[in-house]
């Protein structure tokens, strides 16, 4: 097994132990998994019914309209798949010209969704129940309404404001002109609606049928630029993960456009430094994980785009010689705002299952910003992620915006196998944190021991897009000042959703042991 029972930091829950499991960031759609595995379904099953669920449980991190990524261990072998959409073929520099950047809200930020394509792919190639069976449970909560949450709640009152303005958004997503409170009931028949319609055609409405004609209308009465073939050209697309040996075992992370590489950078880096000769929580420990993460996100910032525009493949970034070299300039005394090195030549909602027979789902899926966009088809409770905010506007980078191409990503599942086997799948929403929290992860489980609720509950660190540094309370005000010591820029009262939130499904000799993070409202389930 290689960790201990001991739970050395504050925590509100207990891992669940049982040889089938589902942790998710809602209370509501982990039971919605959990009823497919009692019917007889499969994890693929669950995880899929617990993904629809949440679209409509949590809103305040995904949509209808998301894009997800997923890893599947079939009980032999590790399948990855990667459900983003890609962009209007119409986007080009010349149609964002005038802008710094690309924009946050708006159709204008809005690429193909992903996620349904991605329920159907999964299905059809590992699901066991009926296609219509796994929405019954979303479709329940949309028509009849369910009670919010209080995290959820939260999120929903921080980001009311943001939409203002979206009268479509403010229809569907606030009733009576405000935010729904906690223990409140929330409806949306429209969404309803629209599951039915996507469960009964399986997805294909939502490309090229009835539920496609709606959002393109709306595109061309908002001035976007998505056309038919835009939606109906969307495929999801499997691919193969990118691997690091750490610890003992092997980090599988889905390869770019996703930002998985940052992580496995980031592990390479300290894989060379002997991380484990320090103490858990100490400022050396923190130091090195903190000025690695800052080199692998220097080189993803610079290189990872959608995979047809990369002018270097994944494996050059995972060299031993290249990552030994980032390792040794790392100093211990100072820390440092690294650039990328290597030449061109040329912080959503995560969940995990498994069951009895050995299948593991790793999944993702996400909105980006919130809600996303603050599109909201009418009269279909579909919202609209943002994900081409993560384009940049440079030219001749590898991720500058162009037509029917996948952007940066950040929703990233992550999946560990030991000797070829499966062991560990895990996932740490929250955008940029994404990447960070794998990391910690598996610090916390492979290098230091600890069992995955503990690695769940323990305090976080992140690093910012400008390289300041974010420390979560529970760490002693003497590491603190170390760290501040040597030249890292602390934040002030950093915001308590900057840290994201995992969730983790660790196999063992007769079950699992699931974990959720008590930074989220979800738990992990099981019989």
């Amino acid at each position: 097994m290689g960790f201990g029972w001991d739970f050395p930091y504050p925590s509100q829950r207990m891992p669940v132990l049982a040889r089938n499991v589902v942790a998710t960031s809602q209370p509501l759609a982990a039971q919605a998994g959990l009823r497919m595995l009692l019917e007889g379904g499969n994890a693929v099953d669950a995880a899929v019914a617990a993904a629809i669920a949440l679209t409509v449980v949590e809103p305040t991190s995904n949509g209808i309209g998301s894009d997800a990524f997923a890893q599947v261990w079939d009980g032999r072998k590790l399948h990855a798949l990667n459900g983003s959409g890609r962009s209007p073929e119409a986007w080009s520099t010349e149609y964002f010209s005038g802008r710094d950047r690309m924009p946050a809200l708006g159709w204008d930020s809005v690429t193909v969704p992903g996620a349904v394509d991605a329920w159907a792919a999964l299905w059809a190639r590992f699901g066991r129940l009926p296609f219509g069976r796994l929405f019954e449970p979303a479709v329940r909560y949309a028509a009849e309404g369910f009670l919010v949450s209080p995290k959820t709640a939260a999120a929903w009152n921080a980001m009311a404001p943001t939409y203002k303005g979206f009268p479509d958004f403010e229809n569907t997503f606030l009733p009576g002109g405000r935010p729904p409170g906690a223990g409140e009931r929330f409806r949306c028949p429209d969404q309803a609606h629209t599951l039915e319609a996507i469960a009964e055609s399986r997805g294909e409405s939502f490309y090229r049928g009835p539920l496609a004609r709606r959002i393109i209308e709306h595109a061309q009465t908002q001035g976007g630029a998505m056309v038919p073939e835009d939606l109906a050209a969307h495929t999801s697309q499997w691919v193969v993960p990118v691997q690091l040996p750490y610890g003992g075992t092997t980090l599988h992370e889905i390869p770019p456009n996703g930002q998985g590489l940052a992580a496995l950078m980031a592990l390479g880096i300290l894989r060379n430094r002997g991380l484990g000769g320090y103490p858990v929580d100490s400022a050396d420990s923190i130091h090195l994980q903190v000025e690695a993460m800052k080199i692998a996100f220097a080189e993803a910032h610079r290189h990872i785009a959608d995979p047809t525009c990369m002018a270097l493949p994944p494996g050059r970034f995972l060299e031993e010689g290249f990552l030994a070299a980032r390792a040794a300039q790392i100093r211990m005394d100072r820390a440092a705002h690294p650039r990328s090195t290597v030449p061109t030549d040329g912080g959503t909602v995560y969940l995990t299952a498994a069951d009895a027979e050995g299948n593991m789902v790793s999944y993702i899926q996400s909105n980006f910003l919130g809600f996303g966009s603050g599109i909201v088809v009418p009269g279909t409770g579909i919202s609209m992620q943002n994900r081409g905010l993560g384009f940049v506007l440079e030219k001749g980078h590898p991720n500058c915006v162009a037509g029917a191409k996948r952007p940066y990503h950040t929703i990233i599942p992550g999946f560990v196998t030991r000797e070829g086997q499966s062991l560990m799948s895990f996932g740490v929403m929250g955008g940029h944190m994404q990447p960070q929290g794998h990391v910690q992860m598996m610090v916390r489980i492979f290098t230091y021991g600890q069992n995955p609720q503990a690695a769940c509950d323990a305090p976080r660190w992140c690093v910012t897009e400008d390289f300041r540094l974010a420390l979560e309370s529970g760490f002693l005000p003497d590491t603190a000042a170390e760290l501040a010591k040597r030249g890292h820029v602390l934040l002030e009262r950093p915001s308590e959703w900057l840290f994201g939130g995992g969730q983790l499904v660790y196999r063992l000799e007769d079950g699992y042991c699931a974990a959720s993070d008590p930074r989220k409202d979800g738990q992990a389930v099981g019989w």
